[in-house]
């Protein structure tokens, strides 16, 4: 596949110097960030497994994952991050979602970033927060069509090219399931606990469950779940619809031995 076929969807300033690169190496910088002869390379163990590293200028790392799209996560997230922020808590929001980001519009924030003097991407801020998205380096009207090996190659760019200010928490919206993406972020970086979002029907519960087992997997610790719609709240007559049941989520973490961290309602 011609290179402009893979990247032609990028933002010019960032495509730009993708396209400046050989093709043979357009898995290696999919972002089109500039060369650093200097930059640390990923170190490797024996048997070719990552070795785990914090983030620079981060001090803890709390993944936002779900085993089901359309759960609430990323909203979940953005909330858990100005949470730690109302604490006093210099807090970051890192989004993951390369095909599906959601961060921008959650932070009613759009353009692209600027680069560091260094080559690296500098975070954009709303309501406080520093953030990162794939949605910064990709018009809202295209859709991202990479095969698996750019997709991590740009999802380690935005783990470890990105210049974040010093940060107490820094939040990663993950995206749903249990493929790549999670398996790299787990495998790459020194992760201090995992939030499960599910809402309390079976059909969500079901991938939740699976969630946690991939992260029990990976000795990544759940710190607990989130039951998000719970019920609908009339604006009327305020009555409470339970349209997807009442305490599916807490039964599974009470089964599993974890906390539910908060109830959410529509």
């Amino acid at each position: 596949m011609a290179l402009t076929k893979t990247t032609n969807f990028i933002r010019p300033q960032f495509i730009s110097r993708t396209l400046a690169s050989s093709q043979s190496l357009r898995h290696e910088n999919p972002l089109g960030l500039p060369k650093d002869k200097n930059a640390p390379q990923m170190p490797r163990m024996s048997r070719g497994l990552p070795v785990k590293q914090r983030i620079p200028n981060v001090d803890k790392t709390i993944l936002v994952a779900s085993g089901k799209g359309g759960v609430g996560k990323s909203t979940v997230a953005v909330n858990t991050a100005l949470g730690l922020q109302k604490l006093g808590k210099n807090t970051g929001i890192l989004d993951v979602d390369i095909f599906g980001p959601s961060i921008p519009k959650l932070l009613k924030l759009s353009g692209e970033p600027r680069l560091s003097e260094s080559g690296k991407l500098l975070p954009m801020t709303n309501y406080g927060l520093a953030s990162m998205s794939m949605g910064y380096l990709v018009p809202p009207e295209n859709a991202v069509v990479w095969r698996g090996l750019m997709v991590m190659k740009a999802l380690q760019q935005l783990m470890f090219e990105v210049e974040w200010p010093k940060l107490d928490y820094l939040v990663v919206d993950m995206p749903p399931g249990t493929g790549d993406t999670q398996l790299s972020v787990t495998q790459q970086l020194k992760v201090d606990g995992a939030v499960i979002v599910s809402t309390p029907q079976d059909i969500a519960l079901i991938d939740a469950v699976k969630g946690m087992a991939m992260f029990n997997k990976v000795n990544t610790p759940v710190l607990g779940i989130v039951q998000n719609m719970s019920y609908f709240l009339c604006p009327n007559c305020k009555h409470e619809s339970h349209v997807f049941g009442t305490e599916g989520a807490a039964k599974e973490a009470k089964k599993q031995g974890l906390d539910v961290l908060a109830i959410g309602r529509w």
